[in-house]
C-alpha cells in the first residue's frame, strides 16, 4: 500500500507548489496586447470627439446588469440606471426608483471606479459584499454570511445530479482563507504591480495582463458565500481603471463575458484544474489570452456604439431642419442606432410598416419621400425584395 503522505492528489491549481507564482507566454499575449492597447487608443480618441457621459452611464449600467447575469440573476435596469445616474450626477428627466440593491450595485461599481486609487483592504471588500447583498427579507432568506468570509464547508461549483454531482471547481479550504486574500491584497497594492504607468517603472507588470491575474486569483479564493463572480469582475475593472482611468468607463468587459459565458466557465474550470507547472511556475497562458480576447471584443464593440453615435449626430444635424413626419423620424433613429433591434440589412416596406405602425400605402409613401430628401436610398435589388439604408 502506497504511503499516502508522499502521494497528495493534486486537483485544484491552488494545491500546487508553485501557487500563485503565475507565469505565461510572452510569444502568445504580446500581438494580442499590442492589439488591445492600440484599440483602447482608438477608442479613448473617438469618444473625445462625442459627449461621454451618458455613455459613461449606458456602458456603466450594461456592465453592472450582464455581471448579475452571467450569474443568471435579472436586475431591474432602469432603477439601476436611475441610482448610477445619481451617483454620476446626471440629472434624469423622469428618474426611476431606486432601491437598496441598485443602490449598492451602484456604490460598489463608483467605487471601484472613482476610487481605484485607494488601497484594496479585507473590510473594503466587506463593503463591496454589503452593497452586493443589501439586509433584507429575500437576502435573508438566502442565508448568505453578508460582509464575512464564507463558513467551514467546502465551497464546490458542481453540477448535474444531486447523487451524482460533477465538480467543476473546489476553492481553498476556510482555514487557508485569511492566509490567502493576504497575500492576494498585498500583491494587487504592490506598487510594482499597481503603478503600471510610472515612467521609472519600466518592468512594471502590463495592467491588462495584471487585471487577467488579478481576476483568475480572487475568483480562486472565492472567499465568500456568494457573490464571488460579481466581486470579481468589479475589482477586474478596479485593475484596468488603475491602468487606464477613462477607457473603462467606455467599454464593458462583462457584457463580453455574458454573450461568451460557456467559454468564460470552460476556461476557467481548464485553468484552475489542468494549469502546467514550469520552472516551479503555474503556466496561465491560455486564461491571459482568453481574457484579452474578450477584452479586445469588448472594445471593439464599444469603437462600434461611438461611430454609430457619432454617425446619428453627423446625420441630424444634416437632416435636422428636414420636414419629416414623426413615423420617419422614429425608423430613421431605428436604421442609425443599429444594434440587435436595427436593420443592418437594411428595412424593406414591411419592416417600415411594422416598426412605424402604419399602413402599407403609407410606409410606401414615406420611403418614396425620404428617397428624394436624400435621408436614405435603395440597396442593390428591386420588386418586392427592395431594401433601404440610411444616406450615411
Amino acid at each position: 500500500m502506497q504511503d499516502e503522505e508522499h502521494h497528495v492528489k493534486q486537483d485544484w491549481i491552488w494545491q500546487s507548489t508553485a501557487w500563485p507564482n503565475f507565469c505565461w507566454q510572452e510569444s502568445a499575449i504580446q500581438p494580442l496586447l499590442r492589439e488591445c492597447h492600440k484599440r483602447i487608443g482608438n477608442l479613448a480618441g473617438k469618444a473625445s470627439l462625442s459627449s461621454t457621459s451618458n455613455t459613461s452611464l449606458d456602458t456603466l449600467l450594461g456592465n453592472i446588469l450582464a455581471s448579475s447575469a452571467i450569474e443568471n440573476e435579472q436586475l431591474n435596469a432602469a432603477s439601476v440606471r436611475s441610482s448610477l445616474a445619481k451617483h454620476l450626477g446626471i440629472n434624469e428627466a423622469e428618474p426611476y426608483p431606486t432601491s437598496d440593491r441598485s443602490d449598492g450595485l451602484a456604490e460598489m461599481m463608483m467605487d471601484a471606479l472613482q476610487q481605484h486609487h485607494d488601497p484594496l483592504t479585507l473590510e473594503r471588500l466587506f463593503q463591496w459584499h454589503r452593497w452586493l447583498f443589501p439586509q433584507d427579507a429575500n437576502n435573508a432568506l438566502l442565508k448568505v454570511r453578508v460582509g464575512e468570509l464564507r463558513g467551514s464547508e467546502p465551497m464546490q461549483v458542481v453540477s448535474g445530479r444531486l447523487d451524482k454531482p460533477t465538480v467543476h471547481f473546489e476553492a481553498p479550504p476556510r482555514d487557508q482563507l485569511e492566509n490567502e486574500l493576504a497575500g492576494f491584497i498585498s500583491w494587487f497594492n504592490s506598487p510594482e504591480h499597481n503603478e503600471t504607468n510610472s515612467p521609472e517603472n519600466s518592468q512594471a507588470l502590463d495592467p491588462l495582463v495584471r487585471a487577467a491575474i488579478a481576476h483568475l486569483w480572487f475568483i480562486t479564493i472565492h472567499p465568500f458565500d456568494d457573490g464571488n463572480g460579481r466581486l470579481t469582475r468589479a475589482l477586474t475593472d478596479m485593475s484596468l481603471a488603475q491602468g487606464d482611468e477613462q477607457s473603462i468607463r467606455l467599454f464593458a468587459m462583462s457584457g463580453a463575458i455574458l454573450d461568451n459565458r460557456k467559454g468564460y466557465y470552460d476556461i476557467l474550470e481548464h485553468t484552475q484544474k489542468h494549469t502546467q507547472e514550469v520552472d516551479q511556475k503555474l503556466d496561465i497562458s491560455s486564461w491571459v489570452e482568453w481574457f484579452l480576447r474578450i477584452l479586445l471584443i469588448s472594445v471593439e464593440s464599444a469603437i462600434t456604439t461611438i461611430d454609430r453615435t457619432l454617425t446619428k449626430t453627423v446625420f441630424w444635424q444634416r437632416f435636422n431642419d428636414t420636414t419629416l413626419s414623426t413615423e420617419q423620424r422614429k425608423v430613421l433613429n431605428r436604421l442609425l442606432d443599429g444594434g440587435p433591434k436595427g436593420f443592418a440589412d437594411g428595412i424593406s416596406a414591411g419592416q417600415y410598416q411594422k416598426v412605424a405602425k402604419v399602413s402599407k400605402a403609407t410606409a410606401t409613401r414615406h420611403l418614396v419621400d425620404l428617397v428624394a430628401k436624400g435621408c436614405i436610398e435603395k440597396m442593390p435589388g428591386g420588386g418586392r425584395s427592395t431594401r433601404y439604408k440610411v444616406a450615411i
